[in-house]
């Protein structure tokens, strides 16, 4: 499915049930939205498909701290068009490299993202231990680590 990509408008509310369907804690989500660009996937009646935050974490480095797709059109590509839509405006702000992180139990995207080219560069041992206050499981694993993932751009 071929969707249209956009910057969040400036008085347009943010897809809060697609970010946390990416991630549980909604004061996260708020901090970064505060921080960082949201992107929205719309398809061809305009209607919101997949959202992405982007947030520049160091000189050179930007992060994707949230991407998600609507569960009923996952699997079409959606996922994979907000990636490369992240590594052009990565190379637009001159970064160099581009960076993601999941959780030890998200095999899904773990296997997504190596297969968008990323790498695993490191593990941010008992981050979801640390700073969610809710258990997390997925996969019939517990969640406890970022899988920290990078491509250079």
């Amino acid at each position: 499915m071929e969707v249209k990509i956009r910057l969040l408008k400036d008085k347009e509310k943010p897809p809060i049930y697609l970010l946390l369907s990416a991630d549980p804690s909604k004061e996260l989500i708020e901090d970064y939205l505060k921080r960082g660009r949201c992107y929205v996937a719309l398809d061809g009646s305009d209607n919101v498909v997949g959202t992405m935050v982007l947030l520049h974490t160091r000189p050179a480095t930007v992060e994707i701290v949230n991407i998600a797709v609507r569960k009923d059109c996952q699997g079409r590509g959606i996922g994979k068009q907000l990636i490369c839509f992240a590594i052009q405006k990565a190379k637009e702000q001159k970064a160099k490299t581009i960076e993601v992180g999941t959780g030890n139990s998200s095999i899904g995207q773990l296997l997504f993202y190596q297969k968008c080219g990323f790498r695993i560069t490191g593990i941010d041992r008992d981050f979801f231990i640390k700073h969610y206050t809710e258990e997390i499981y997925e996969n019939g694993i517990q969640c406890r680590d970022m899988i920290r993932l990078s491509l250079d751009v």
